[in-house]
């Protein structure tokens, strides 16, 4: 017996380092790989890895990525006879590198246009227009980019439909246009219909409405893009889980595709990701300017766990959770809706460092097993 104890020591000792080492090696894609894909929204610079400890960090701890802002037609398409496909190139050279799912983001969006489409008002020209920019972008990528948000933020609040160039110009019809166009060029890719707030009820009710017209019609729609752009207390668990069962329920995947949580004040109770409206800053509004008070951590950190909680429920519904930033200092809401702001709405920090956020994701997963 005097020989065993020894033994059962070091096979002890050898399984608890095993252990550790699991524990410090572990990752976000890694836990979740049999669940859905878990995403970023990847910068200019990070598509072009020009921080490697930032290109260190995609690589670990994601399997999907969405390219920020370079796909946007103002960047892929700025003058009617000229395409740019430099960095989207890139993207999806460094996607499929890393054996990553990718997604194109986007197609037909009202925002970001380069000037000469905002100008476009006849039909004829229009649809011409859609036409030239959908097929020639998704011909390029077929059978590369696995998925593709076709038409984004194309709803009001209220769920009716958004006055933009393409409504204007060819009514309702644009919207299924749209879908057969990018089905047309790539039959095997995923599409999708994105949308910011579509969790809360007036707007679910007109996505669901216009999903719907769109398949009627002949579109092909295989997932709705749920942004979420949230805050600490709202939307509540309940909303985002009906919204998960209705749209599910319409025989499509669910996608949470640009998902961050603010943990700054809203200027008018501000709901949304339009990012047109901007405000005046004030003192009051930026009061985590130099660091994130552990109690602000600590319920940003059990907000993320009851979203993933809820996401792992509905496990067999959802598709994919894309961040919407790598990390804390890339993200957008430090400038949006009040420029010069601190914001801390990913698991990670400014140093690349995990927050307590993540951690109460992993743990999730550990609590499983």
């Amino acid at each position: 017996m005097k020989f065993i104890k020894p033994y059962l020591f070091a096979v002890t000792t050898l399984l608890t380092v095993s252990c550790t080492s699991q524990k410090e090696t572990a990752s976000l894609k890694d836990v979740y790989k049999n669940d859905f894909y878990i995403g970023a929204a990847l910068s200019a610079d990070q598509i072009e890895q020009k921080d490697i400890k930032v290109d260190s960090l995609i690589k670990k701890e994601f399997n999907a990525i969405t390219a920020e802002n370079i796909m946007k037609s103002m960047f892929t398409h700025p003058q009617k006879d000229k395409y740019d496909f430099v960095l989207s190139d890139k993207f999806v050279e460094s996607g499929e590198k890393n054996k990553m799912f990718i997604h194109g983001h986007t197609l037909i969006w009202h925002s970001q246009l380069a000037p000469w489409m905002e100008k476009i008002t006849d039909s004829t020209e229009m649809k011409a227009f859609m036409k030239d920019h959908i097929t020639t972008i998704v011909s390029k990528y077929k059978g590369r980019i696995n998925s593709w948000d076709v038409v984004n933020e194309a709803l009001n609040d209220d769920g009716t439909l958004r006055q933009s160039v393409f409504l204007k110009a060819l009514g309702e019809k644009y919207l299924v246009d749209a879908f057969k166009l990018a089905e047309k060029a790539d039959p095997k890719a995923e599409l999708y219909y994105n949308d910011y707030n579509i969790e809360e009820p007036a707007k679910r009710a007109g996505a669901i409405a216009l999903i719907k017209r769109i398949k009627a019609e002949g579109g092909k729609v295989d997932g709705v893009g749920i942004q979420g752009h949230w805050r600490l207390q709202s939307p509540s668990i309940e909303e985002i889980e009906k919204s998960i069962l209705e749209y599910s329920a319409l025989g499509i995947k669910v996608a949470f595709t640009e998902l961050d949580i603010t943990v700054l004040p809203n200027p008018w109770d501000l709901k949304g990701a339009d990012v047109n409206q901007k405000f005046e800053g004030n003192p009051k509004m930026n009061p985590y300017s130099e660091k994130l008070p552990d109690s602000i951590q600590t319920k940003l950190a059990e907000r993320y766990a009851s979203i993933f909680k809820l996401f792992l429920k509905h496990k067999d519904k959802i598709s994919r959770v894309t961040f919407w930033g790598v990390y804390d200092g890339q993200s957008w809401l430090n400038d949006w809706p009040i420029k010069g702001r601190t914001n801390y709405p990913l698991p990670f920090d400014v140093n690349l460092k995990h927050k307590p956020a993540y951690d109460s994701i992993l743990k999730l997963k550990n609590a499983e097993e």
